[in-house]
């Protein structure tokens, strides 16, 4: 709760500097697309959907030979050990196929700035890579100690999705920097799978996976295969859907079990050329996805965003009162509100069934229960104010996917 508003605050800073400057690399569709992903991303971590086939806390039990007294050394340990767990996690994700899954959705924006470091993934329900954090384990660093360093090391990788950060001098040979970020992001060639580092740039150096931003090679952003939709739900799993589907077509059985831990991108020769999937092949030269929105309708999603930052804000404020099975309940409405949104921007004219969907089922909630999640204990005034914003939502949203539009002179980024 801290986190979000914060967070939110500094996209729209970056927004506002980039408009000063003339220098905008803000999307407002791209921002909302990323801001929405957070939230589901968030939300599934609230609802604890994910299960650590290997705690940390097992390993200290068993590996323990010290304990390193509370203090300064402990949080060092801490911070060393996810850095250097974070760098090979990273890069598996970049290594093999099946993992890619769990980090596309952080590379799907075409653009590259605060709001994009937003997109996480919902995809991971099984945490396996525990074992990375032995060294810590060893040390005997309290469980207690990296729930505290974990979520401040994801916080620390925020900072450096932007453009408007050039080059910082002597600590761009010490912690990863907007710059090495930004040929992370990249699709040149010359950047692919490179600079993995979530907070030291040092494991980069080391381990040869390491380059250097070039004035020479401007950096184009995104993924080789674009995902062409604002919907982070769908992004989170496209890459696995095209795995299951290669591994169905696939005629050899060697292909279709190998698939999964082949190099990323790697397909079977035959389902190649029979199921061509597009890939940019020069990336100076291809259109980016964007989708035509009305000053009007931009007004309307802004609104949406702020409204669904409230109602994910008192799922987080009030999570022991609404209930162990309630939780569930109100996080899938919110999955639920992201997937309709996100389809509205992609223009998807059968947008306004999903969203009167939503908001019917919401409303009989209200009607049956008599408040909004226990919102009566805060106000009587919050569950008549629900009904009429999710009124106000069906039929704006049935407004605007019956919008008379000419995507033919859609204005497009190049």
């Amino acid at each position: 709760m801290i986190a979000m508003p914060l967070f939110l605050l500094l996209v729209l800073f970056e927004k506002w500097y980039g408009w000063k400057k003339g220098f905008e690399t803000v999307n407002t569709l791209d921002m909302i697309s990323s801001l929405s992903s957070g939230v589901t991303n968030s939300t599934k971590d609230v609802l604890g959907i994910s299960i650590a086939i290997l705690s940390y806390g097992w390993l200290e039990d068993h590996f323990a030979i010290t304990h390193v007294q509370s203090g300064f050394g402990v949080y060092f340990i801490a911070f060393i050990t996810l850095d250097f767990a974070g760098y090979w996690v990273h890069r598996n994700a970049h290594t093999f196929n099946f993992f890619w899954n769990s980090h596309i959705v952080h590379h799907s924006s075409e653009e590259f700035n605060l709001a994009c470091a937003l997109r996480q993934s919902i995809s991971v329900f099984f945490r396996i890579f525990a074992f990375l954090l032995i060294p810590a384990a060893i040390f005997g660093v309290s469980p207690k100690v990296i729930a505290i360093v974990a979520p401040l090391h994801l916080f620390a990788q925020f900072w450096y999705h932007t453009r408007h950060i050039k080059n910082m001098g002597w600590l761009e040979y010490i912690i990863v920097t907007p710059a090495h970020h930004r040929v992370h992001h990249a699709i040149n060639p010359a950047y692919l799978d490179k600079n993995y580092g979530q907070v030291l740039i040092i494991w980069d150096r080391l381990f040869g996976t390491f380059v250097e931003e070039r004035d020479d090679i401007p950096a184009v952003y995104g993924i080789t295969r674009p995902v062409q939709t604002w919907n982070p739900i769908k992004i989170n799993f496209m890459h696995l859907w095209l795995l299951a589907k290669d591994a169905y077509h696939a005629q050899s059985w060697k292909d279709k079990f190998r698939i999964w831990m082949m190099p990323l991108g790697w397909r079977p020769n035959d389902v190649i050329e029979k199921y061509p999937v597009y890939k940019i092949q020069d990336v100076y030269h291809f259109e980016k996805y964007n989708t035509p929105a009305s000053p009007l309708m931009k007004s309307y999603l802004w609104f949406q965003l702020f409204s669904m930052l409230l109602i994910v804000s008192y799922l987080y404020g009030n999570v022991a009162s609404i209930g162990h099975t309630n939780i569930f309940i109100y996080g899938g409405f919110i999955f639920v509100q992201v997937y309709a949104l996100t389809e509205l921007m992609d223009r998807n004219k059968n947008a306004w069934i999903l969203e009167t969907i939503k908001n019917g089922a919401a409303i009989y909630w209200i009607l049956h229960f008599g408040d909004w999640f226990v919102s009566n204990s805060l106000s009587t005034l919050i569950a008549p104010a629900m009904i009429v914003y999710f009124m106000f939502s069906t039929i704006a949203v049935y407004y605007f996917s019956k919008e008379k539009l000419n995507y033919e002179t859609a204005s497009f980024v190049n």
